[in-house]
């Protein structure tokens, strides 16, 4: 008898365990496009005013003439490059369809830079299967801030084993010397526009140091008060939250400015946008 009350009282412990992390999965693919029911935030996302069809790829026409046509991109990100608020579409694809770029977009929702497991940025860096490229351009996660990941220091040296990459800042030098040893290629890294995280914020000023050490590329939609300035409207037109943008916040906000910044360090070389 007493042995039935001890096994009843485990089933409903394990039971209660597994519906509480069906739970957890369930919602975390509902409120952020992570994990086995991301499906459920295409279902949320769907329904927002900047995600309607009159910001489909399909409306967007080509240029005649761009210096970006028929150049390879590698676009190394997580949510924000994914797209995880616009069903899947993000400025990676509107650059594509309006330069004529061929594009190579290796993203995955709620991966960092810190190198912790399969699919960090890292893991996925080295995996990608490409003999070219001639641009490259990686995101400044929010995850490495949400999660409080190591900051760390930017080291003395170039060479790529001598980085720390369980630090954001090891990670960043590590990928900025892969990209260069294996394609040798201009790296360029891009910011979110600011929202409530003294972390995130931390992470620009390490990536703009990174910037001198490296002479990389850097689209500051952090730091640039203009562009941050956009009516209540606005932004609730182009955010599904604070940090991830809807499909007319890529097309209307940021795809004008993030193309005009490659565009200028692609043509010149030149560090400072």
């Amino acid at each position: 008898m007493q042995r039935k009350k001890i096994m009843k009282i485990l089933i409903i412990i394990i039971g209660g365990f597994v519906v509480a992390n069906v739970g957890w999965y369930a919602f975390c693919g509902y409120a952020w496009s992570w994990g086995p029911f991301a499906k459920l935030h295409d279902i949320k996302t769907a329904r927002h005013p900047g995600n309607s069809k009159k910001y489909n790829l399909d409306g967007v026409e080509a240029k005649q003439e761009s210096v970006l046509k028929e150049k390879k991109i590698i676009f190394l990100g997580s949510s924000v490059t994914y797209g995880a608020s616009s069903q899947g579409i993000s400025f990676v694809d509107f650059i594509r369809k309006q330069n004529g770029s061929e594009v190579v977009k290796e993203a995955v929702s709620g991966t960092t830079l810190v190198d912790e497991g399969n699919d960090s940025y890292i893991a996925r860096l080295e995996n990608i299967n490409e003999d070219h490229a001639d641009l490259f351009i990686c995101q400044l996660s929010t995850n490495d801030a949400t999660q409080k990941k190591t900051l760390g220091t930017i080291g003395s040296s170039a060479e790529i084993e001598d980085f720390d990459t369980h630090t954001v800042a090891g990670a960043m030098e590590y990928i900025i010397a892969y990209v260069k040893e294996k394609w040798g290629c201009p790296v360029m890294f891009y910011t979110n526009p600011q929202y409530d995280s003294e972390e995130y914020e931390t992470m620009v000023k390490l990536l703009k140091d990174i910037q001198q050490k490296w002479d990389i590329g850097v689209i500051d939609m952090w730091s640039d008060m203009a562009f941050n300035q956009i009516s209540t409207e606005e932004r609730d037109l182009y955010m599904a939250d604070s940090i991830h943008p809807t499909k007319a916040g890529y097309l209307e906000w940021w795809l004008p400015y993030m193309e005009n910044k490659i565009e200028l360090y692609y043509e010149s070389g030149q560090e400072e946008l």
